[in-house]
């Protein structure tokens, strides 16, 4: 049986957290889809175009691992993509109580589509898409929050709306 994980999020931008997630599921599935979600109603920082480009280019060497997007609830899309587990990092307990609370929902709707958590790196625990927006708005050094390629984005990003 190929076992195939879903990894949602909205990755904006992806972190080094993120990436760190990536490998490890990479490491215990056939496949993983780190899955990009749109949420049209909510204004981004990346677009979701970029958000997948720079996922594909930090995990361009992982072979087993492939970047799509989604709309609607998850696990739909995760049972339309054939996954037998979603994917979730964890950074503090505080992460966990929400969690939870998606997996009981996710379980009630697809029993059979197991959710696994990840608990962060400490070296990277504090670290958040967030954190990283307001650092880099604010014109501080984010270079060891994310990956290199996420990184130029981001700069690029900052720079047009600075100018």
């Amino acid at each position: 049986m190929r076992r195939l994980a879903v990894y949602p999020g909205s990755f904006d931008p992806p972190t080094l957290g993120h990436l760190d997630v990536v490998e490890r599921a990479a490491r215990l599935f056939d496949e993983v889809i780190v899955a990009v979600g749109v949420n049209r109603s909510k204004a981004s920082f990346m677009t979701v175009d970029d958000r997948q480009a720079s996922l594909r280019e930090a995990c361009a060497h992982l072979d087993n691992v492939q970047v799509a997007s989604f709309e609607g609830l998850l696990i739909e899309y995760a049972t339309r993509a054939g996954a037998t587990a979603i994917v979730r990092g964890l950074r503090a307990t505080a992460d966990f109580e929400y969690e939870f609370q998606m997996a009981m929902v996710n379980r009630r709707l697809r029993p059979e589509v197991e959710t696994v958590f990840f608990m962060t790196h400490w070296e990277k625990s504090y670290v958040s898409s967030s954190i990283v927006r307001e650092v880099a708005l604010l014109g501080g050094d984010y270079s060891g929050l994310v990956p290199d390629a996420v990184g130029e984005r981001i700069a690029a990003i900052v720079r047009a709306r600075t100018s």
